[in-house]
């Protein structure tokens, strides 16, 4: 029996250069290029001998003639790119499989210009005004819109006084995403709650998700659920309608989450022993899909290092 020869893949880093706003550059493929005419983040073909980073950083020199001073490594994603055809039937672009590196660029040298007669322009994630989009990076801008920081309700240390008295300085600190997680409450005692974090939170426009709780969250009309990790152990799909997270605590919780495409998940422990293991942390997610936040006693101080090991951002137990 023959043997099937293993799929060709590219590689290829890609650049989310972002300003303080938020706003990421976008570039549109110029005539004679596959997929001309979609918009897409700057970035290229991995060269051998060459690791990503230093791909990515060649890629920008060469395409909009900045230099890199700051950059973050994020997410890996394969994409499959199908095979494209003009209106005669000739195909234009053949299909092939991707591997994506991306990069969150956030200070450089110089001002982007198109060096390969490619349109630029700076788009807000929240609000895209050109397409269409090349499909590889549509998904990044959902992970995009998330924040840095993510709170976990901590009623049974703090207590209530203290907890919304806490909940209401991060919120007005600028805090955008709070779990609900409070496993030793009674349902009543839940509902009533959920409630008063979902009226605090909607006064600073913020979000609030739930634990492993669909039938609340739906109640609440919330837009996210969220899992522990034996409670995502156990799922063989996601709910339809919801933003779905989950706390990982071993390499196999992180590849179920990635198989079901959970929109994020959060990766515990990074703190042993008073030091935060990021090498560890690193090698857990590297070559990883999702966005991934760091959990543990952490403070907005160590987002720096948190981002420079592929982290999103940092969750963390609100604290009084």
């Amino acid at each position: 029996m023959a043997t099937r020869s293993p799929k060709k893949i590219t590689h290829a880093a890609v650049g989310i250069i972002q300003r303080e706003n938020g706003d990421v550059l976008l570039a549109e493929r110029p005539e004679g290029k596959p997929w001309s005419g979609y918009w897409e983040f700057p970035g290229g073909k991995v060269e051998a001998g060459e690791t990503p980073q230093a791909a990515l950083v060649r890629e920008l020199d060469e395409e909009l003639g900045i230099g890199v001073t700051q950059v973050y490594p994020w997410m890996t994603r394969t994409f499959d790119y199908p095979a494209k055809f003009n209106t005669a039937g000739e195909e234009t672009s053949e299909a092939k499989t991707v591997k994506l590196y991306f990069f969150v660029v956030t200070d450089w040298d110089g001002e982007p210009q198109g060096l390969e007669r490619q349109q630029l322009c700076w788009q807000s994630p929240e609000k895209m005004e050109v397409s269409p989009m090349l499909p590889a990076n549509t998904p990044i801008f959902e992970a995009l819109k998330l924040p840095r920081q993510y709170a976990l309700s901590n009623l049974n240390v703090l207590g209530e006084d203290v907890f919304f008295a806490a909940l209401k300085a991060a919120l007005e600190a600028g805090l955008k995403m709070i779990i609900v997680a409070e496993p030793q409450l009674n349902d009543q005692a839940l509902l009533a709650f959920a409630k008063k974090v979902i009226l605090l939170a909607n006064r600073y426009q913020a979000e609030v998700t739930i634990q492993a709780d669909l039938t609340l969250a739906m109640q609440l009309q919330l837009d996210g659920v969220h899992y522990t990790t034996a409670e995502l152990m156990l799922l063989d799909s996601l709910p339809k309608g919801f933003n779905c997270s989950a706390i990982c605590e071993s390499a196999e919780a992180l590849q179920h989450a990635a198989k079901l495409n959970l929109d994020y998940v959060f990766l515990a422990p990074v703190v042993q022993g008073g030091d935060v293991e990021w090498g560890q942390f690193n090698q857990l997610i590297a070559d990883y899909p999702l966005p991934v936040y760091a959990l543990g006693s952490l403070t907005m101080s160590d987002l720096h290092q948190a981002r420079m090991h592929r982290a999103h951002g940092l969750a963390y137990p609100l604290q009084a």
